[in-house]
């Protein structure tokens, strides 16, 4: 189980916001700060050691959001720096939630720095028949770790 992953420190990814990544007043489109968490749990990931397409490839899975909630709390700006984090909370056999936030990197005040939360679930499935099945037992093995 992920047990043991839960208490470990909460990855972070710098995420840089560039021109496409904004609305026409050079404010952050609502719907790229998925992209931006989607970034930081595909380098979690590759930071453990894992990458998508050798997954599809070898274990014939893949990650797919279930459900994702967001709070959005302030606005990113153009040519901001982000870091964005995930932080495994909870898993079942096929399953892991994600707790991720993501700050403006340059703040005085921290209070100010966080942007959007969000609470993103992720289903483990089979690549072939998208059905839920249960996460890889080599990357529980080193999330363990």
């Amino acid at each position: 189980n992920l047990s043991d992953f839960l208490n470990m420190e909460t990855f972070s990814w710098p995420v840089r916001v560039y021109y496409g990544d904004t609305d026409n007043g050079g404010v952050v489109y609502y719907a790229n700060y998925l992209k931006f968490m989607e970034r930081a749990r595909t380098e979690w990931l590759r930071h453990l050691g894992f990458e998508q397409d050798e997954l599809v490839r070898n274990e014939s899975v893949i990650f797919a959001v279930r459900s994702a909630k967001i709070d959005y709390m302030r606005p990113a700006l153009f040519n901001d720096l982000l870091h964005v984090s995930a932080k495994v909370t909870a898993h079942g056999r096929a399953s892991i939630t994600f707790a991720q936030e993501v700050v403006r990197a340059a703040t005085a005040d921290p209070q100010q720095s966080v942007l959007c939360l969000g609470e993103i679930k992720i289903a483990c499935l089979d690549a072939k028949t998208m059905r839920p099945t249960p996460i890889p037992v080599r990357l529980l093995a080193e999330l363990k770790q």
